[in-house]
């Protein structure tokens, strides 16, 4: 019985998680999935490490004004992504001269 649980929480898992983004999705007008937002938000991943950050590049401002705010704001609402500081990334727009509105945070 064990192994078919081990099998049971991972799915659940996933299934709790893309209900979510599924959810946050129509919550907002973002037109790329989480996955699809987060590989364009790579350049960024230097600034928004927790352990010595570095100011954004131009790259990495490029591709913030590109996915725009309310995609952004589906990234850092969505599940905890490893090496990623949320306050951080939440400061990117500021730091790019984008003029977002700033992102409503969901518990």
């Amino acid at each position: 019985m064990k192994l078919f649980g081990s099998k049971v929480s991972p799915l659940l898992v996933f299934m709790l998680v893309m209900t979510t983004l599924v959810w946050q999705g129509q919550a907002t007008p973002c037109g790329s999935t989480f996955f699809s937002a987060l590989v364009q938000l790579i350049p960024c991943r230097a600034s928004v490490s927790p352990f010595s950050p570095i100011p954004p590049t131009e790259g990495c401002c490029s591709a913030i004004k590109a996915l725009g705010q309310p995609c952004l704001c589906v990234l850092v609402n969505g599940p905890p992504i490893s090496g990623v500081d949320r306050n951080m990334a939440m400061l990117l727009p500021e730091k790019c001269t984008a003029n977002f509105e700033p992102c409503e945070i969901m518990k």
